[in-house]
């Protein structure tokens, strides 16, 4: 696996074993590579929403692999209950996230492939929607390679490329969505420069984007959230790419929190401010970004620092996960079919209206 290979002393993001599923988890790294072996479906919802298994590409494989893992007791049902039991579960399942759509587009995909199939049991059921897991994850890697070889022109010698959180290889199972052109200009001896912004509260771009970027070797450089306009104002940015884990049919899209910020700053300074967007990321059913459900987490990430205290006891404090970025800040959508420009909502349902998203 290309992917694999940059990162030689890092595990996959996801595995699947003779039946076994496997995640590296990611609150560990940098200063630990651990991989949890998830064996039920409790374990596979706590891993989503405890953001061991994290960013959107990956979510949808560890989705569509996790319901496999919350199917193993059941194989020996009869087929009627059985796939009611993989409807409910599927369900449940899919409350382990609400803004990340390829929870729902993974659970959705494996049921739709068990209410097309003519298994004769549930054992072949089963194994059906195991072969269908695979092409998902086989698709997801293939995405990545799409959308780093045509945001590859984008990258021009001597530049210099800003992005937020972490859409790297560590959110999927390829190349990543933000990071493929980063990561396919490297391959090509292009010598740029990234920054990458820390992404508070859990530091993603700090603990994941710049591990993953260090250990392939690419020129980059951490800055805290707020120095990303500062360091546009010097002139140091010539380019914004950005991962997301939602796009409403109008082109408005939701990414980690902070993603709004340098859209605005981007858009002031005159620089092409770029979303890296696979078609599973696209919610055709949605809208505007209005109608996109924004994840709260807990306050705790907020007041405290690797577990440590830094507010006032008892504060009060806010913690959306993601905000949504309005399309009219978009330079182009990134896709694994080519760069899609304005006016959205008519370019996306061109080029993606097929691929099963579409209202």
């Amino acid at each position: 696996m290309v992917a694999q290979s940059l990162f030689p002393t890092l595990a996959p993001t996801i595995e699947w074993r003779d039946g076994d599923l496997l995640l590296l988890d990611q609150t560990r790294l940098p200063h630990e590579i651990v991989v949890e072996h998830v064996a039920d479906a409790a374990a596979v919802w706590r891993a989503i929403h405890e953001l061991r298994v994290r960013g959107a590409p990956a979510i949808g494989v560890a989705a569509a692999y996790g319901l496999c893992v919350a199917m193993q007791d059941a194989r020996d049902l009869p087929l009627t209950q059985f796939r009611a039991e993989l409807e409910r579960r599927a369900g449940w399942l899919d409350t382990a996230r609400p803004t990340a759509v390829n929870l729902s587009w993974g659970l959705r995909r494996m049921l739709q492939c068990a209410r097309a199939c003519n298994a004769s049991d549930s054992k072949a059921l089963y194994e059906a929607l195991v072969d269908e897991a695979k092409q998902i994850h086989a698709e997801d890697q293939a995405l990545c390679e799409g959308i780093g070889m045509h945001g590859l022109p984008l990258i021009e010698p001597g530049s210099g490329v800003l992005t937020h959180c972490n859409a790297g290889a560590l959110a999927t199972t390829g190349l990543g969505t933000a990071t493929a052109p980063i990561y396919a200009a490297h391959r090509e001896g292009i010598v740029f420069k990234v920054f990458a912004d820390e992404t508070r509260p859990l530091l993603q771009g700090a603990r994941l984007t710049v591990f993953e970027l260090q250990q392939a070797g690419v020129d980059v450089t951490l800055i805290v959230d707020s120095a990303a306009a500062s360091i546009m104002s010097h002139g140091l940015v010539d380019l914004v790419i950005v991962g997301t884990d939602r796009v409403a049919a109008n082109g408005d899209f939701a990414n980690k929190i902070g993603t709004l910020s340098v859209a605005i700053a981007a858009n002031y300074y005159g620089i092409p401010f770029y979303v890296a967007c696979p078609s599973s990321t696209l919610d055709f059913r949605t809208p505007t970004g209005a109608q996109i459900e924004i994840e709260e987490r807990r306050e705790e990430e907020v007041t405290s620092l690797a577990g440590q205290p830094i507010a006032p006891r008892a504060i009060n404090a806010r913690n959306p996960a993601f905000d949504v970025t309005p399309h009219e800040l978009v330079t182009g959508f990134i896709t694994e079919r080519g760069i899609v420009k304005a006016p959205f909502e008519r370019s996306l349902r061109g080029f993606f209206a097929a691929e099963g998203n579409a209202a």
